[in-house]
């Protein structure tokens, strides 16, 4: 069998959709490419069980549809998968109902989508498009391999239901069904390490602005969030449970990227990394084998998670960058959304990791409905504090969207807060949620934040910082971003739903 795992292209007026390995859906003006793990390993897996698999990331590639369109023409595939997203799904729809145009004569097409808007509302996709099947959860790595085995054994001498595991929704006799609620049963140490030629890894290489070092990569040490509560995020819904890989395995995984790719930095993108023990022996490793003198490492990290030892330990390791998500400066917001923390915790945590050498790069969100225009010029004024101070190093901005299947979707929905369940207005250019104040103030606050980098105080420290050349090429590329990230959140006419 062949099989396509595919990003088909997309409305590219918008900018560069992240739709790849992101938690938070957001167009960009300038090119950033992030490298999709778990499609990734999903591709490796197939191979190693005997698929023909091809990767096709259209996006990343800079494909038009009809580039596109003719490959697949071309290579006639048996089965070509897709993630997707919610302010996308509704391209998605139609690209597959393109797709099923195409298959004539002997050739049968199967399309599979997976991604978390799918695992929140699977029978909408089945009804408005003709994909065959929906895979939900975030082991879509491992359903996708059971699905294509299942398929071989040309299964319509079967009912699907009895050996396709648990997750999957298809279609038998003309009607819509599942094999019930998906199980994170699988052991993620059983997967291929992955095959990045196979998945065209330099695509995703250089242009990403989290990058001090390049090239650089992405890997999971776990799915996805240990902490899993926050009500705004996507991805519980995929991961409702936290797994993570064996210290050795993921060891042993950034050995053959560092011999075998010549790989200068690499971004960890479990939604929070393991703390605890794991973390002690995984530095302790990354040390013993000398990892820590060849590589940088950059993770996801909560506040509050560590203590002043642990932060010395991970750059003593090798660690340079930890992401932090701060969402608001509001105890009554970060309550209700669940972070579980206090804005001290915030502050202390970001001074502790600059104490130990380590580089906070902070993500704030402004639009919660009950936030006051000056509860979010709060939350503003603490982003632009500690980034003067250099307590933050680095930052993101966004409009807070409440995605489906989330606990935040729910309430905004019971509560008549919504704009609009039009999904393309869910990418993060406009609110969707109702505010308290003018929208085009919501957007001069994200744009506000970037503009701290105008800052003399802000300048002079990032000068004062640069230490070898490869600091300046990163501040070269990561103004070029900054740049880039005003004019994605520039103000525009509201339309007649209210939403623009």
């Amino acid at each position: 069998m062949k099989i396509i795992i595919s990003y088909p292209p997309l409305d590219s007026q918008k900018g560069i959709p992240l739709l790849s390995q992101n938690r938070q859906f957001q167009y960009f003006k300038d090119p950033t490419y992030i490298y999709p793990v778990v499609p990734a390993q999903a591709a490796s897996l197939l191979e190693r069980e005997g698929f023909e698999v091809i990767w096709n990331d259209c996006i990343a590639q800079g494909w038009t549809y009809e580039q596109f369109i003719d490959f697949v023409k071309k290579e006639k595939p048996d089965v070509i998968a897709m993630e997707t997203k919610t302010p996308v799904v509704k391209e998605h729809w139609k690209i597959i109902n393109d797709l099923k145009k195409l298959v004539t004569g002997d050739w049968q097409l199967v399309t599979v989508i997976f991604g978390d808007h799918v695992t929140a509302l699977p029978e909408e996709t089945m009804k408005n498009c003709q994909v065959d099947f929906v895979l939900t959860g975030g082991d879509y790595d491992f359903l996708l391999l059971n699905l294509c085995q299942t398929l071989s054994l040309s299964a319509n001498r079967y009912s699907l239901s009895a050996i396709l595991e648990p997750g999957v929704w298809y279609r038998e006799d003309q009607q819509i069904k599942n094999t019930g609620k998906f199980k994170l049963d699988h052991d993620l140490n059983s997967l291929p390490f992955i095959d990045r030629d196979l998945t065209e890894w330099k695509n995703y290489a250089y242009k990403n602005g989290n990058f001090r070092r390049t090239p650089g990569t992405y890997i999971m040490s776990g799915r996805d969030c240990w902490w899993g509560k926050c009500t705004f995020c996507a991805w519980p819904l995929l991961y409702p449970e936290f797994r993570q890989r064996k210290v050795d395995n993921v060891l042993d995984e950034i050995g053959i990227l560092i011999e075998n790719f010549k790989v200068k930095e690499i971004m960890d993108d479990s939604g929070s990394f393991p703390v605890g023990q794991w973390l002690r022996d995984f530095c302790h490793g990354m040390i013993s084998r000398g990892y820590n003198k060849k590589i940088n490492l950059d993770c996801n990290m909560r506040f509050g998670a560590l203590i002043d030892d642990d932060y010395r330990l991970m750059r003593k390791a090798g660690f340079r960058f930890l992401l932090f998500g701060i969402e608001s400066a509001n105890q009554n917001t970060l309550d209700r959304i669940k972070k579980n923390l206090t804005v001290d915790t915030i502050v202390q945590s970001c001074k502790s990791a600059r104490r130990a050498g380590l580089y906070p790069h902070i993500t704030i969100m402004f639009g919660y409905p009950w936030e006051s225009y000056e509860d979010a010029q709060r939350t503003l004024e603490l982003g632009k504090w500690l980034l003067k101070k250099d307590y933050a190093y680095t930052m993101q901005s966004t409009v807070v969207i409440p995605y489906p299947g989330t606990p935040l979707f729910a309430e905004c929905k019971q509560q008549g807060l919504l704009e609009s369940m039009d999904w393309p207005y869910y990418d993060m250019k406009n609110p969707v949620m109702k505010i308290g104040f003018d929208k085009d103030k919501l957007l001069e606050l994200v744009q506000s934040l970037y503009s701290v980098s105008y800052s003399p105080e802000f300048i002079i420290r990032k000068i004062t910082s640069i230490r070898e050349f490869d600091d300046v090429i990163y501040f070269s590329r990561a103004f070029k971003k900054v740049m880039g990230h005003i004019f994605d959140f520039k103000t525009r006419n509201k339309n007649k739903c209210g939403c623009e």
